[in-house]
């Protein structure tokens, strides 16, 4: 039987009010949660979208939840979809993602998101799995598509913008400059409609039939399926998380809870750069912001991050959620270390682990703190999180309300306390599993119902986690583990450095050895002063033997550093070298 963590030390740290337990869901599906903010917030701008030169476009609550039931009674009334059946959405941030989401969930379907920058294979291969019968795809990454469909068809093509629902005169020059100055539109050659058609289709099916949409889902319950949410992929193959309501809106209550005192209901507004089809701003983001009343800034492209300069410039900006390499990017960027932004309050950090160094030059730039949470995908996907003004920097927080978190060993066992072990949590944010995979579920499963998440982590004796790094990525070094998130701290407080990786890589005398990659801010950095700096601060096995420059490093589509791919690169070489 795995034991927990017993006494819950950390209940100690909670904010004022929130409780540890939550015993029922404030909504019962995500369809009445976005119907009961819009009858709150009505008129209340509620997204926003804004381009690199600053041309905008707005929605309000009101708007949102108008446009999802037309598209929810699309789905249901013209297209003849199902409860259940899937739809797949690609879209980079933009003003038809909530429109398109919520309706889904208003129509009982179930949403699929999917990455714009995937292949037409991977495209392929994820429709494949999930089976949609029906996708809306931007226009800018229609090219894939045919090839796409090829590998496996979808019935319903629904086409949207970059630039839908935004004021005419500004969405004629858009796309005037994408067809004619980027020549970013491709011909579309499947057969499809555009998204404003499936709207009024929806919307004249509606007043037709005087069809009530609540009908939809008034026989689903917190246990229906809304979301199947495919893992980032960035140490396997990725598979599709099964998302309940209750998974969603329970993990939303959860990480609320913790930040509910420091948020003006109605009045924030929360920097959205990273990618709404990434569990961590689709739940808190696009929906946990939504559902307190608050503006979502939305950012299509945050690459090159001077993208951002006139969201900054242009609006109040008083909270970020972001990944550690969007807020050390940030600090780099000249215009923003400059004139860093005034209302912020506090940033939330998660999906990648929040380097000490960042974190400090944050704090010190800016004058607010990033908060660190944990979670994946098969979460909701928060787990832990850091209580505002209690942070602690290099600490992930203490488990959210309802949630039981263990360390376990190889062998399934608990481990001593303070010592390293694989973490995992039982609660009502953990998946109903992996879709169509039940092998992968049952590995990923405790006997007693814990989820394995692959993490390796320690506790803190009053209750605050720490996570010392992926399983999978721990270096083994003549005998001694070397875990890359330490080695990558320390070298992230090299003033010449901007972004670091380590993997291991073959070694025959130590049967692996520490290799770094640096993308140097300062172009006379050699490896001599970077093997120098890790000996002041690391033990000599786990300093770097091996120090590679680079320009860039591979990231996902959140800006995670893959380390994967720099394993796989270096493996290959080694075989390639082999057989020379």
């Amino acid at each position: 039987m795995t034991q927990a963590t017993g006494a819950r030390p950390w209940l100690a740290f909670y904010p004022t009010g929130a409780p540890s337990d939550i015993a029922e869901a404030p909504f019962r599906t995500l369809a009445e949660l976005v119907s009961a903010s819009a009858r709150l917030y009505g008129e209340r701008t509620a997204y926003t979208v804004v381009m690199p030169n600053g041309m905008y476009g707005d929605l309000s609550f009101a708007d949102v939840d108008r446009m999802a039931d037309a598209f929810a009674v699309y789905l249901r009334e013209v297209l003849g979809l199902k409860a259940g059946d899937r739809v797949a959405l690609q879209a980079p941030n933009s003003l038809p993602v909530p429109v398109v989401a919520f309706g889904v969930f208003k129509a009982g379907c179930v949403l699929v998101n999917v990455n714009p920058l995937y292949t037409a294979e991977e495209m392929g291969a994820q429709f494949r799995d999930a089976t949609p019968r029906a996708l809306v795809i931007v226009d800018m990454f229609a090219d894939k598509l045919t090839e796409a469909l090829k590998i496996c068809a979808i019935p319903n093509v629904i086409v949207t913008r970059v630039a839908e629902f935004m004021p005419g005169a500004v969405k004629g020059v858009i796309g005037l400059v994408q067809r004619y100055w980027d020549r970013s539109l491709p011909p579309i050659e499947t057969p499809h409609i555009r998204l404003p058609d499936a709207l009024a289709a929806g919307a004249k099916a509606r007043e037709d039939g005087k069809i009530p949409v609540e009908s939809y889902t008034a026989s689903l319950d917190g246990s229906a399926l809304a979301a199947l949410q495919y893992t980032g992929g960035t140490t396997g193959i990725s598979k599709g998380a099964m998302l309940t309501h209750g998974n969603i809106v329970m993990n939303m209550a959860q990480t609320m809870s913790f930040i509910d005192q420091h948020v003006k209901k109605g009045e924030e507004v929360v920097l959205t750069a990273i990618p709404t089809y990434h569990i961590l701003a689709f739940t808190l983001n696009l929906l946990g912001f939504y559902w307190l009343g608050n503006r979502n800034i939305l950012i299509p492209n945050p690459r090159p991050l001077s993208n951002l300069k006139r969201a900054f410039e242009n609006y109040p900006i008083t909270w970020i959620v972001g990944v550690n390499t969007l807020f050390n990017g940030l600090m780099n960027e000249f215009w923003f270390a400059e004139n860093p932004p005034r209302h912020l309050r506090a940033s939330f950090a998660g999906g990648a682990a929040l380097q000490g160094a960042v974190a400090e030059r944050w704090l010190s730039m800016t004058g607010t703190h990033v908060i660190e949470g944990y979670g994946l995908t098969e979460t909701s996907p928060v787990i832990t999180g850091n209580p505002v003004g209690k942070a602690r920097v290099g600490s992930v927080g203490i488990p959210v309300p309802s949630t039981e978190v263990a360390l376990l060993d190889d062998e399934g066992r608990p481990v001593p306390p303070g010592e390293a072990g694989e973490v995992c949590v039982r609660g009502p944010q953990v998946m109903a599993g992996y879709w169509q995979r039940p092998d992968e579920t049952a590995r990923s499963m405790t006997a007693d119902g814990f989820f394995r998440t692959g993490d390796i982590g320690t506790m803190d004796p009053d209750g605050y986690f720490r996570i010392v790094d992926r399983k999978k990525d721990m270096i083994l070094v003549s005998g001694f583990n070397v875990y890359p998130n330490e080695v990558e701290d320390c070298l992230a407080r090299l003033p010449g450095i901007g972004e670091a990786a380590v993997i291991g890589v073959p070694d025959g005398a130590a049967g692996e050895a520490v290799k770094a990659f640096i993308v140097p801010l300062d172009k006379a950095l050699t490896a001599e002063e970077v093997k120098a700096h890790c000996k002041q601060h690391l033990a000599a096995y786990k300093c770097p033997k091996l120090v590679e420059f680079r320009t860039e490093l591979p990231k996902s589509n959140v800006g995670k550093i893959l380390r994967k791919d720099l394993k796989a690169a270096e493996l290959a070489l080694a075989s390639q070298n082999k057989g020379a």
